[in-house]
């Protein structure tokens, strides 16, 4: 850890000696004044939480206001937009997640800002698996016989989601479509209503973000088959995964930091390297866990990486499934 925060700290200054002195010292003194992330959902979503908590840590650290401002609308764009037009000065930052940075140009056809050219993107924050849960009644204890069960009864079972184009949405999606099958899809306003119509059977199938479904395993209504991460995670090791099972499926819900295109970038770098410490210090690390949230810093680069490759595996699941959002 204090390896990565020395390199982090190394880059940063030799990227500030090239640049004029004007400059060099807004990167230096970042943050000089108060420093405003927009999160583009709603109070209590987990990109709301994550950036709250980081957002305090980096306040008492760096005796300078965060202000975490809610601008919730149309599945992200709405905040994202605002993060676009701002500034360019490291002081508006916006929390976000892969909808309104890849996918939502797929699915709304078209956007107010264009993620790849009016963003700079500054690091991933964290990560949490998605769920394939399913009503205890459906006779299927593995993601095999989920699927098999699909395949053999096109149409029978619907399934539920957090909302149309939504990971959860997408995520069954792309196993309906492995089935060569049918199922009906229920869109839900968030996961608290789609995990209640799977207790009642209203639904018999969803893939939900694992914190929804993980309390409600006690109740014996339900049962958990596996996550969507690439590997276990370590805070559900007893759950396989889907490739795991066999299904060759990764979907795993994560949230990132961006700023204005045009940001200076060792402001960019002094931002990153405020996070990562954030993200890799015990006191974040432990109140993120009890969310089954793991932190995942990486580099710019890295970043829009993970981006473009998770629009290479969506896009075809959508124009496959000829989903819309309007």
């Amino acid at each position: 850890m204090k390896r990565l925060l020395l390199g982090a700290c190394a880059a940063a200054l030799a990227a500030i000696s090239t640049l004029p002195a004007s400059t060099r010292a807004n990167a230096q003194d970042w943050p000089a004044k108060q420093v405003k992330l927009i999160v583009p959902f709603a109070a209590g979503s987990t990109p709301d939480v994550v950036g709250r908590l980081l957002t305090d840590y980096l306040q008492t650290k760096t005796g300078q206001t965060f202000v975490v401002e809610n601008r919730p609308g149309a599945s992200g764009n709405t905040g994202t937009d605002v993060v676009a037009k701002a500034d360019p000065d490291g002081y508006t930052l916006g929390m976000s997640i892969l909808g309104p940075l890849g996918i939502n140009a797929i699915l709304f056809g078209k956007l107010p800002y264009d993620p790849a050219k009016d963003l700079s993107f500054i690091t991933m924050l964290v990560t949490q698996p998605n769920a394939l849960a399913v009503n205890a009644s459906l006779p299927v204890n593995t993601a095999q016989e989920l699927l098999k069960l699909i395949k053999d009864n096109p149409g029978k079972y619907n399934f539920g989601s957090i909302g149309n184009g939504s990971l959860s949405h997408l995520s069954m999606e792309a196993m309906v479509l492995m089935a060569g099958s049918k199922m009906v899809h229920i869109p839900y306003p968030g996961s608290p209503a789609a995990m209640t119509a799977l207790m009642r059977n209203d639904v018999q199938v969803a893939s939900l973000p694992a914190i929804a479904v993980t309390p409600q395993l006690g109740g014996g209504a339900i049962k958990l088959l596996a996550i969507s991460s690439n590997e276990r995670s370590k805070l559900l090791p007893d759950v396989p995964t889907l490739k795991e099972s066999g299904i060759d499926l990764v979907g795993d819900a994560w949230s990132g930091l961006v700023a204005p295109a045009g940001t200076p970038a060792p402001i960019i770098e002094k931002i990153r390297a405020a996070f990562t410490e954030a993200l890799q210090s015990p006191g974040i690390r432990e109140k993120i866990a009890p969310q089954l949230t793991e932190a995942i810093p990486t580099t710019p680069a890295q970043f829009r990486a993970r981006v473009d490759a998770d629009i290479k595996r969506w896009g075809p699941v959508i124009q496959a499934a000829n989903i819309k959002v309007n």
